[in-house]
């Protein structure tokens, strides 16, 4: 320990390092249930490359692991500590480098929030579209890690399409740089891909290049109620087998509508079985709102409710914002899972994880990102109650092997980490996992990166 200190501090300033324990215990685990965290030797929140360089060239001599952070809103446990490591937090890291509207590009640290930088686009006309829910909070350096998704990923895709070049401070101090700042590139080996999504285990980002679009007209909503999930999920396929483009289609089951009512008297319908909220930012979004209106009432749909105005809009929005931190008010304690199916097996998804919460007597909502198929099923249970404890890890690992089995991914946005390693190793079978475990060596030699994570 003394040795670590000593060295550390031969490259970094005093108030770079934070040694009493009581606050570097703060920094041992994101908020992730059932997620094992160790405690770290020292906390460094650097502010130059260099400083990261440091960092990692005197871990390395000394052969000490270091686990990367940003925000830690992750729910995967992908940011815990383990014992005696260095934690490398990238929050002071925070700054927007540029803004180029001709290119169409930012250039950030990693420490950047994704709400910062989404306002300082717009400023330009130009929009940063991935938006995790956590997006006030979360940074781009996490996002990239964890490949973040969000509301708006049936339109606008993931991170990783937005993540155009790379510069990654190498487990060993070496600087890499990827990618590309152009439209177009196809030199080589395509490593910015490789990074974004590895959860700081090939090495650390310290700076991206990010694809901006034209800022889009504001987008109108629709709310549809649905007497079953299986309407609901009927509407879905009809909406996406006709060519619409939805900036956002999302759904909330009974148990999430209650909850959202419950904390907020936001007034949504407690008969209903099943809401779907879809949303257009085309040139005309009352047209195509009316549209899809009639695929949903022809799929059963109770009740179209088509926002008149962008303040109505942003009202059903907040709801399914809600949907979470309502959820997390049913019980002491949550898991959030986020497993993506097959758009055309999303209403056996989900009722499945209907019976799965009956099977095993716990409170189960579900919230989705139906457009793609990305469910976030809720478990509630009480984390002083060791039997509801041991059911509620059992019925989530229950729900990742029916998405596996309806042909899905244990994970749609929110990462491995610690949570799903054992899941991760049955999805991608022993050729699969033989093949990434070799790309973590050749990066990683000695396992110093964020060590126990993914594999």
């Amino acid at each position: 320990m003394d040795a670590l200190l000593e060295r550390l501090r031969t490259g970094l300033p005093a108030e770079a390092l934070i040694t009493d324990p009581d606050i570097t215990a703060s920094y041992a685990h994101d908020m992730a249930s059932f997620c094992e965290a160790g405690s770290p030797a020292v906390v460094v929140l650097p502010r130059t490359v260099e400083e990261v360089q440091h960092v990692m060239r005197t871990a390395t001599a000394l052969r000490v692991p270091v686990v990367p952070q940003g925000a830690r809103t992750g729910l995967s446990g992908a940011a815990n500590a383990s014992d005696g490591c260095i934690v490398l937090s990238l929050i002071r890291m925070d700054r927007i480098l540029e803004i180029s509207p001709v290119d169409r590009i930012a250039v950030v640290e990693p420490g950047v929030v994704n709400a910062t930088l989404s306002r300082a686009v717009n400023e330009h006309g130009l929009y940063y579209p991935p938006d995790p829910s956590s997006w006030e909070m979360c940074t781009i350096g996490g996002n990239i890690g964890t490949a973040s998704g969000g509301l708006c990923c049936v339109k606008y895709g993931v991170t990783a399409e937005y993540v155009l070049g790379l510069e990654v401070v190498l487990a060993d101090g070496r600087l890499l740089n990827t990618g590309r700042r152009t439209a177009k590139g196809v030199a080589g080996y395509d490593l910015t891909r490789l990074f974004v999504g590895s959860e700081g285990s090939l090495g650390i980002v310290v700076k991206a290049v990010l694809a901006l679009r034209p800022q889009p007209p504001q987008q109108l909503v629709l709310a549809a109620e649905f007497p079953s999930a299986a309407a609901a999920c009927d509407a879905v396929c009809r909406i996406m087998e006709r060519g619409h483009t939805p900036s956002l289609l999302e759904l909330m089951d009974r148990t999430t509508v209650r909850a959202v009512n419950a904390m907020a008297s936001m007034g949504l319908p407690e008969s209903t079985e099943a809401l779907l909220l879809c949303a257009f930012d085309t040139p005309d979004p009352a047209a195509d709102l009316a549209a899809v209106g009639e695929l949903c009432a022809a799929a059963g749909a109770t009740e179209v409710v088509p926002a008149e105005d962008v303040a109505e809009s942003e009202l059903l929005l907040q709801a399914r914002r809600l949907a979470l931190p309502a959820l997390e008010t049913v019980k002491s304690a949550t898991m959030i899972d986020d497993v993506c199916v097959p758009r055309s097996r999303l209403g056996a998804m989900i009722e499945g994880t209907a019976a799965i919460a009956e099977k095993f007597g716990l409170t189960i909502g579900v919230c989705a990102h139906a457009g793609d198929g990305n469910t976030h099923p809720v478990v509630c249970f009480d984390h002083t109650d060791a039997d509801e404890s041991r059911r509620a890890r059992e019925s989530f690992d229950e729900i990742m092997a029916l998405g596996l089995e309806l042909g899905g991914t244990i994970t749609g946005e929110h990462g491995v980490g610690v949570l799903k390693k054992e899941w991760l190793a049955r999805e991608l079978g022993e050729v699969g996992l033989e093949v990434q475990r070799g790309i973590k060596a050749a990066f990683d030699p000695l396992g110093l990166l964020n060590p126990g994570k993914l594999f």
